[in-house]
């Protein structure tokens, strides 16, 4: 059970940071051209946050699977 409460927070920890980034590429595209320069540094933040996240809710379907 431990396991599957530690995940949940990972899950939620990496929500937030990949809610962030978003709205840090959005905000980013808002002001183009001005800072057209962090594109692709942003981007890929966001990228990797919502990949993280994404293996994060994979682990977590797994163990749910795993446990009754």
């Amino acid at each position: 059970m431990q396991d599957r409460e530690a995940l949940k927070a990972q899950v939620k920890k990496l929500n937030q940071q990949a809610t962030a980034l978003k709205m840090d590429l959005h905000d980013l595209s808002e002001d183009l051209p001005i800072g057209w320069e962090k594109i692709l540094e942003v981007a890929q933040k966001a990228y990797d946050a919502h990949a993280a996240l994404a293996q994060a809710r994979r682990a977590l379907e797994d163990e749910k699977e795993r446990q009754p």
